[in-house]
């Protein structure tokens, strides 16, 4: 058994370790996965550091997919902090769990790392899950919370995160990082250790919990199945509300040179971190490029994007797909100016001067 980090020790890790050291220390009662490149150091870091001893923490590689999804949804119905992980078309084979979930009002935190598709695919990181994920993988009117992270520090910052908002709308709750952010090291302060919630402090926060039922009030049921239509479209309203709620006050964005700019990149986790530099490239040529990173994908920063698209004379989306994150900019913008699409496949990454030069070729010759 190996000793869990220090309290505010700088560590050097790989993104996926930062997942699996910041679950034990926020308190997680349950990680239920299946190994799949590149997300397989979570699982891993886990079983290595093996916190069943010293938290209770139950680390289980189930033997799919679909079987870890399952078992998340059992640990929720009971209140517990519980989460999976995996990659790209792991997370195809967990879309019908998630959405029973999202139909039961219970939560939980998925991680995926992604990777090039479709099919198998490759490897290598890429960010085409975000249709996926963002407008609701599985069937039914249902929307995911989505942190998108940019680096090692976020990787770790973001699953207690996951886990507070997951609970506070009775949600699934996703992390999407791309294969990069997964894989790459950096200096990392892990958060402070939370305790495993106890019985009396589940029924406080979810009372919902199927802990057994005291004689003071009736059974809790969960189910996501409605036999009766109008039984269906009441559970329908109720979380189209929610989804309302979590759009109002849940929105996280950050800006980099967007004061002054006259075009701005759009783009989240590996991609964003390219953009940044690009806009540094920019400027140094007397091209006055901004950068809107969206941190939570879902909701999205689209009131923040139409405000800037008053500004700007246009909007270039940076992104390791064939462009799925544009549609959003474009509804966003909603024709004001024009918004073109940057991007790579299968893996391969572009460099901040490769943005440079689509960013003129697209947009700046153009004006």
């Amino acid at each position: 058994m190996k000793k869990e980090n220090k309290e505010n020790e700088v560590r050097l890790m790989k993104g996926n370790e930062a997942i699996a050291h910041a679950a034990i220390r926020c308190g997680c009662d349950g990680y239920f996965g299946y190994p799949i490149t590149p997300q397989s150091e979570i699982l891993e870091t886990l079983m290595e550091v093996e916190p069943w001893h010293t938290t209770g923490m139950v680390v289980l590689q189930a033997e799919s997919e679909t079987a870890s999804i399952n078992m998340v949804y059992g640990a929720a119905g009971c209140g517990k902090k519980a989460m999976t992980s995996s990659s790209s078309p792991g997370v195809s084979l967990m879309q019908e769990g998630i959405s029973y979930m999202a139909g039961a009002e219970l939560p939980c935190v998925v991680v995926n790392v992604m990777r090039g598709g479709p099919g198998l695919g490759t490897i290598q990181p890429s960010q085409a899950d975000y249709f996926q994920t963002v407008k609701g993988g599985g069937h039914g009117d249902y929307k995911v919370i989505t942190l998108a992270p940019a680096s090692v520090q976020e990787m770790a910052d973001f699953v207690g995160k996951a886990f507070d908002l997951a609970f506070k709308y009775r949600t699934p709750t996703f992390i999407l990082a791309d294969g990069v952010i997964g894989q790459m090291m950096e200096k990392v302060v892990l958060p402070p250790f939370k305790p495993r919630w106890t019985e009396e402090e589940i029924i406080a926060v979810a009372p919902w919990a199927t802990l057994g039922k005291p004689a003071h009030r009736k059974p809790n049921v969960i189910n996501s199945l409605r036999l009766e239509a109008w039984e269906m479209e009441e559970l329908n309203l109720v979380l189209q509300g929610r989804y309302r709620e979590i759009e109002k006050n849940e929105v996280l964005f950050e800006e980099i040179n967007c004061e002054d700019a006259n075009y701005i990149l759009v783009a989240f986790g590996i991609s964003a971190r390219i953009c940044q530099k690009t806009s540094e490239l920019a400027r140094a040529e007397g091209l006055k490029v901004g950068l809107i990173r969206p941190i939570t994908l879902y909701p999205f920063p689209t009131e923040q994007i139409k405000k800037r698209a008053e500004q700007v004379k246009g909007m270039l989306s940076v992104e390791l797909s064939a462009g799925q994150m544009v549609e959003d900019v474009r509804l966003a913008v909603n024709g004001k100016i024009p918004v073109e699409f940057y991007g790579r496949m299968g893996g391969i990454v572009p460099t901040p001067d490769e943005v440079l030069q689509a960013l003129k070729d697209k947009l700046i010759s153009k004006n």
